[in-house]
């Protein structure tokens, strides 16, 4: 799949499948509603309408099913019927199985993915998520020539109309963000250090004609930043916190994304096991995400001022290691006694949220990271935890899973009786719980907010992504479509306004620049 060039297209065209094998899938009563015409030129003369409307009477999903139509060229796939509330109605988990298990082998190929208009996007971003980049296969590497993957949309609930062109530009700079979030995520620390990430923070602001402020090594120690530096200080590539900002004329509000970028967690001193330090390559997800959604949202066009901040460190072992029972001092001015020099990431992020308060004025503050192996326990391998101080975002936050496929689902937000698990005799407080059984991922995250204040005036929304940052040993690209929906109401494109659960426009009879300003208000 590395090799592979992705292609969104209005109509991918006529084409017998042996010459260009093809996967239709679908709901099973969207495949129904799929006029004759719409697909019998990519599977004639081979394939009858009797037998596509034989095939497709065959399909039992439960929760999926397929059928070949002609040898392994062709090929009709079902998605689940119905799905439960906290899922997302495009079946995107489904969706990226069986293109993985049912796309017909080849060098260019196509899929055709039947669904209503509200399910393209995460249907889109799913069949992203079914391509990786990375490979280090010696087999992928010697082959130069590259396959080409086509696929088009059928909206069924349109008459079976097509997308226009910018809709499908929409589709491929999310998909683009989602594999390079999880190349990155994917990449191992030999190949992928803060210089690395950095390099790749670099390319984006190229792309996008913003110059990255970065602030490094002993700057960092300098300027105060005593989580990033304190976790990174011991490896042989030094900490780093570096900022993208996209700020255009007219913006209303200021959004901040800070992502946690550890490029590999060895524990520290607090060192990992050898069972659960292998995959630690993973801990800096959440600033992949972060680059891959900050790409691609900019691209649609950002109308609101937008910083992408990353806390890049490698939570190394050597003589210089923070040890625990160390003190430091954060950039909020708190002191912090290091109880656990495994619990890194937090102390990276405390510091970029409040950088993004104090130095960006940031209205809006997002956090994403793979912060707690106890998300995967509290809320699963396919949802994202969520945390906030606003009970609207809390919401918003869900609504936007369910509509982009990153499925996210709250954790308690209760600062009064979780943030004493943090007491200090000696300093402001420790960095890591008392008490492992007491809501270990709302505490880990109540540790960042608590740094921004428990009485910020803001919105601070916390999303910890441990768990559905990958599928097995793959990276998932997960949170770039999340965040492209959650802030889509302040974005010019449509598709991305679809899906927002946020800032819907007003009905009062305003002039244009009020409507506009109130439309893309979110806090």
């Amino acid at each position: 799949m590395a090799n592979v060039v992705l292609e969104f297209k209005v109509s991918s065209g006529d084409s017998e499948p042996q010459n260009r094998p093809v996967l239709i899938l679908g709901q099973q009563n969207n495949l129904q509603q799929l006029s004759w015409s719409h697909i019998k030129g990519k599977l004639q003369p081979v394939v009858s309408k009797e037998t596509w409307q034989a095939a497709l009477s065959t399909l039992n999903p439960n929760p999926t099913d397929s059928c070949p139509l002609y040898l392994n060229q062709a090929v009709v796939a079902a998605l689940p019927s119905r799905v439960s509330r906290h899922n997302s109605p495009a079946s995107v988990h489904f969706l990226s199985r069986l293109i993985r298990s049912c796309l017909p082998a080849g060098s260019n190929r196509c899929i055709v993915v039947v669904c209503e208009r509200s399910d393209v996007f995460a249907s889109a971003c799913a069949v992203a998520r079914a391509f990786p980049l990375f490979t280090r296969r010696s087999a992928s590497s010697r082959r130069t020539e590259k396959k080409h993957v086509t696929v088009e949309f059928v909206v069924v609930d349109n008459d079976g109309c097509l997308l226009d062109d910018a809709e499908l530009k929409c589709l491929s700079n999310a998909a683009d963000g989602v594999r390079l979030a999880a190349r990155i995520v994917d990449t191992p620390c030999s190949e992928m250090n803060t210089d690395h990430f950095l390099d790749e923070i670099k390319a984006v602001g190229s792309e996008l004609g913003i110059t990255p402020v970065i602030i490094r090594g002993e700057e960092l120690k300098q300027r105060g930043f005593g989580g990033i530096y304190g976790v990174g200080k011991a490896a042989e590539h030094p900490p780093a916190l570096a900022v993208l900002s996209h700020t255009p004329d007219g913006a209303t509000q200021t959004i901040a994304w800070v992502g946690k970028g550890i490029v590999y967690d060895t524990g520290g001193l607090s060192i990992k096991g050898k069972t659960t330090m292998p995959g630690m390559k993973r801990d800096c997800g959440g600033a992949a995400a972060i680059l891959g959604a900050f790409k691609a949202t900019i691209k649609q066009g950002f109308k609101d001022n937008l910083h992408a901040v990353f806390c890049l460190a490698e939570n190394s072992v050597g003589p210089t290691a923070t040890r625990p029972d160390d003190i430091h001092t954060l950039y909020s001015g708190k002191t912090v006694e290091i109880n656990n020099t495994d619990a890194e990431g937090r102390l990276v992020l405390a510091d970029g949220v409040v950088y993004a308060s104090k130095d960006l004025s940031a209205d809006i503050i997002l956090d994403m990271a793979t912060l707690t192996g106890a998300q995967g326990i509290s809320t699963g391998k396919y949802h994202a935890a969520v945390m906030t101080n606003s009970e609207q975002w809390e919401g918003a936050c869900v609504r936007a899973g369910r509509s982009s496929g990153d499925l996210a689902h709250p954790l308690v937000y209760c600062p009064e009786l979780h943030f004493s698990e943090f007491t200090s005799a000696l300093a402001d407080m420790k960095n890591s719980v008392a008490d492992r059984e007491n809501a270990q991922s709302s505490c880990a995250g109540l540790f960042i907010g608590s740094h921004l204040g428990f009485d910020w005036p803001g919105i601070w929304v916390h999303v910890d992504i441990a768990s559905p940052v990958h599928a097995g040993e793959r990276a998932t690209g997960f949170g770039v479509a999340l965040l492209m929906a959650l802030f889509g109401q302040a974005s010019d494109d449509s598709m991305l306004n679809q899906v927002s659960p946020l800032g819907a426009p007003t009905n009062k009879p305003e002039d244009k620049m009020e409507r506009d300003c109130k439309r893309r208000r979110l806090v």
